[in-house]
């Protein structure tokens, strides 16, 4: 009790050390989180208002059924990688920065073991190998280069079109994790340690040179952002892009904090819930300088993206020979269909962003552009093994993962064009972890934009 209480106590003296939240009449404290949060959005012909209505009734219901079910619930990860950019292995030692890895006997027998009975993967293995045999029988009539070069086609090395850095899932220090049992939410893990994570990602992969600063940096000469939303307007749309997604997906993290707040720690149970004053703290007008409301903005931006993706890739799921396998025929069946009306759905929607309008003009330079964007994008999933706190890096490197398979899909729609309604498909592919990443890092953007209703409604009533 007393450990609770130091705790309650804690969290007290930290709110006095916080800026104070500016008080003012009824739906000011509204106005000062949501006054750009509204209307169109730059860079495509969809607003705010739409996406609301869309995702909150009818898509976010669904997507979370689907979510919790084994398929997407067990995720496959390695929290062991050391960081590659920077000599810091401290770790977070916030109680509830620790994940609870699944013991091998609870993840379902048709997710661990090799066998997948039912799926695309067996036919597409075996085919594989059928073609590795019939290229063996002339192996001695080729040179050792072209075997390497026959081998290497046959087994599909899709590196060139990866934006992640995925975890080695062989890896005797990766583990299955269940999302459902490490929520992401508040753990306390901040200060200089998450600055590190976010600076280095800001600063040396969103494309922004080192003259312009960015909104909210430290140092001197903070200009309210002008120098750098002017740079932003005069870059090529992709580069804009690629920004608006970063500071999106930056904006949903702290939306899933600040709803998920550790409100009450006793012995006897611990309640978590939403913190308006930490949402304020994060997106009111007055305390971030205006830079609170762009954020919660590019969310949307973020959703546009990751919704065209799933529209995208329907076809690579609906052919009859793809299943999501847990080894529970039925269950799987229920499953599918679920997900097959839920990627149906995304492609009804009225608004969709136009992804034609990237790496358009000269082949060359566009060439040039969306390798510098896949390498970029790759960076930052490299960063995620630099998370001090385990919970974040898991979600973290999970999200990061999502929006990697995001870009993959949309910049491999001819791929997916060419997909045969029955048999492999040789040109484009998925694997699990891909497709466990993709729908839940949509279902954590899903997820914010359900919670900006709630935090409206709150701060609404406030003064």
């Amino acid at each position: 009790m007393a450990a609770g209480a130091g705790l309650l106590r804690a969290l007290g003296l930290a709110a006095l050390l916080l800026p104070a939240v500016p008080r003012g009449p009824p739906g000011s404290a509204e106005r000062r989180c949501f006054c750009q949060v509204t209307g169109h959005i730059d860079d495509c012909t969809c607003d705010v208002e739409t996406i609301d209505a869309f995702n909150n009734y009818k898509l976010f219901p669904r997507l979370n059924e689907l979510l919790e079910s084994d398929y997407f619930r067990y995720y496959k990860v390695n929290l062991k990688k050391p960081c590659p950019f920077w000599n810091d292995n401290s770790h977070c030692g916030i109680r509830d920065c620790a994940v609870k890895p699944c013991p091998t006997d609870e993840v379902p027998n048709g997710i661990r073991s090799a066998s997948y009975k039912y799926s695309e993967e067996a036919s597409n293995h075996a085919e594989e190998c059928e073609e590795a045999n019939r290229l063996g029988a002339v192996d001695e009539s080729l040179s050792k280069e072209t075997q390497r070069a026959m081998l290497q086609w046959t087994q599909h090395d899709d590196s060139s079109d990866s934006f992640c850095e995925a975890d080695d899932i062989h890896s005797p220090d990766a583990e299955y994790v269940d999302l459902l049992l490490n929520p992401e939410r508040y753990t306390g893990y901040k200060g200089p340690d998450a600055w590190k994570i976010w600076n280095s990602i800001y600063e040396e992969n969103c494309f922004k040179p080192q003259n312009v600063k960015r909104p909210l940096a430290s140092g001197r000469g903070d200009d309210g952002g002008h120098m750098f939303y002017k740079w932003l307007k005069g870059v090529c749309i992709e580069k804009r892009a690629f920004y608006k997604l970063i500071s999106g997906l930056h904006a949903s993290i702290n939306i899933h904090l600040s709803a998920r707040y550790l409100l009450q720690d006793t012995w006897s149970e611990k309640k978590w819930g939403p913190n308006v004053t930490e949402f304020q703290q994060r997106f009111d007008e007055v305390l971030t300088r205006g830079e609170g409301p762009r954020r919660l903005k590019n969310l949307y931006f973020l959703y546009l993206i990751e919704l065209r993706a799933l529209s995208k890739v329907l076809p690579f799921f609906d052919r009859p020979g793809f299943q999501l396998y847990t080894g529970n025929t039925s269950h799987d069946a229920e499953i599918k269909n679920l997900l097959l009306e839920i990627l149906h759905l995304a492609k009804s929607f009225p608004l969709h962003f136009d992804e034609n309008s990237f790496f358009a003009g000269n082949k060359k330079e566009a060439a040039k552009l969306k390798e510098e964007f896949r390498l970029h994008f790759k960076n930052i999933t490299r960063i995620m093994d630099c998370v001090g706190c385990f919970k974040c890096r898991l979600w973290g490197k999970l999200q990061t993962q999502g929006l990697g398979t995001v870009l993959k899909i949309l910049f491999s729609e001819n791929l997916i064009g060419k997909i045969p309604e029955s048999g492999p498909s040789y040109g484009f592919r998925l694997t699990r972890q891909e497709i466990v990443a993709l729908f839940n890092a949509f279902g954590r953007v899903s997820t914010s934009v359900r919670e900006l209703e709630n935090f409206r409604n709150i701060l609404r009533n406030m003064q």
